[in-house]
């Protein structure tokens, strides 16, 4: 199933030679989204830094675009999306941005055009809270944040 999402760079003219978001494979859920830094930027381990598209986007109502990490940037250095998954609501328009933290031991460069995360595009159901006295009874009951064991 394809969802059209509306699309456009800040800047045409200073974004001509970054990518599209782009599936990188056939089923591929994520769209790699690549960095709109100026110059290389320096990721110190533990530090956090919000970086730049380049572009906007229109989500149909009813739709999030998800912003995940890139597996390989996680795993092999450290470097993850911080508020992972961030959320890019419908309703927003301004640039998107991903924010990422240095989890590993070594400084780690982000160039022009790297790739850094991934979108998703995902459905939302927004609840409707109803407030009443007492929730119902299951096995599980109150337990919580490791009760089960290992």
């Amino acid at each position: 199933m394809k969802m059209i999402v509306q699309f456009c760079w800040i800047d045409p003219v200073k974004s001509k030679d970054l990518e599209l978001p782009r599936y990188h494979s056939a089923k591929a859920s994520g769209l790699d989204v690549a960095a709109a830094v100026d110059e290389p930027v320096v990721l110190n381990p533990g530090q956090i830094d919000l970086f730049p598209s380049g572009f906007s986007v229109a989500i149909p109502e009813g739709y999030e675009l998800q912003v995940r990490p890139r597996s390989g940037m996680a795993i092999r250095h450290g470097v993850t999306v911080v508020n992972s998954p961030g959320t890019i609501d419908a309703d927003y328009r301004g640039e998107v941005c991903i924010g990422l933290i240095n989890l590993g031991k070594e400084p780690f460069i982000i160039s022009r055009g790297d790739r850094i995360a991934q979108l998703v595009l995902a459905p939302v159901v927004q609840a409707q809270f109803e407030l009443v006295a007492k929730l119902d009874h299951t096995c599980r009951g109150d337990g919580g944040f490791g009760h089960t064991g290992k």
